[in-house]
């Protein structure tokens, strides 16, 4: 068994109406606690350079990304490299707070869509607004019957995070909703 880290679908693409690929390694760590503590947003502002995203949002600062995903929980999108000593720096930091800090990179997949066109490719799959969604916002719903965070990341380009475990079916989920021939022009 090799110890080299692995991405779920290394280098798996689909050019539909919208361009889809598998991110790669990716880094991220959930934490858990209470989100209104001034150490626990100073923890992440000095390891990180992000503020505290308010509810459904995503700040970034160098290379970082921080994702709020419930009242109670954010996810912290890193080098995949990285992981692993900040954690133990979070853990640190948060000593003595009611909070949990796990590296999740090795049990989520990642997809990035590109295009004009992916609102409609994940209108197909998910019951949520698009229209309504803004750059820089986060959504955590369902891509058919599969838990799935959807990200905002750019003008023409979003994120979805999903188990590693679902990968393939996701990724082919992804491709089916985004053939050429199958775009319904809803947000055109």
């Amino acid at each position: 068994m090799s110890d080299l880290a692995t991405s779920a679908l290394p280098g798996a693409e689909y050019s539909g109406f919208v361009q889809l690929r598998e991110a790669g390694l990716q880094g991220m760590i959930t934490l858990r606690g209470d989100l209104a503590s001034g150490t626990l947003a100073a923890a992440l502002q000095a390891a990180t350079g992000c503020a505290l995203p308010s509810q459904r949002k995503v700040t970034k600062a160098q290379g970082y990304a921080l994702a709020w995903m419930s009242p109670d929980e954010v996810l912290l999108l890193c080098p995949y490299a990285q992981a692993p000593a900040l954690v133990a720096t979070l853990a640190q930091a948060l000593a003595g707070e009611f909070a949990t800090v796990a590296n999740v990179s090795d049990a989520r997949a990642v997809f990035t869509l590109s295009g004009p066109g992916w609102r409609d490719a994940l209108a197909k799959l998910c019951p949520v607004d698009f229209g309504a969604l803004a750059e820089g916002e986060i959504r955590r719903t369902r891509a058919a019957q599969v838990a799935a965070a959807i990200w905002v990341s750019g003008p023409q380009e979003v994120h979805l995070v999903c188990f590693r475990s679902v990968a393939g079916y996701m990724f082919d989920l992804l491709s089916t909703a985004s053939a050429p021939g199958s775009e319904p022009g809803l947000y055109a």
